[in-house]
């Protein structure tokens, strides 16, 4: 199982690119059990969208 540090990176890095079937795969069982990357995952989600609703420059 991945660790919090790794699934952490890979939520950020799932912003920029697509995961591959391996990656998402860990990933999503960590958070099944992690509460702490579920709230972390969350919270990106919320910046991600917070962004995109700010207007450019």
């Amino acid at each position: 199982m991945k660790s919090c540090r790794e699934v952490h990176r890979l939520v950020i890095a799932a912003q920029d690119r697509e995961l591959g079937l391996t990656e998402r795969f860990s990933m999503r069982l960590h958070l099944m059990i992690c509460t702490t990357c579920r709230r972390f995952d969350a919270q990106i989600d919320l910046m991600r969208q917070a962004f995109r609703r700010f207007p450019g420059e």
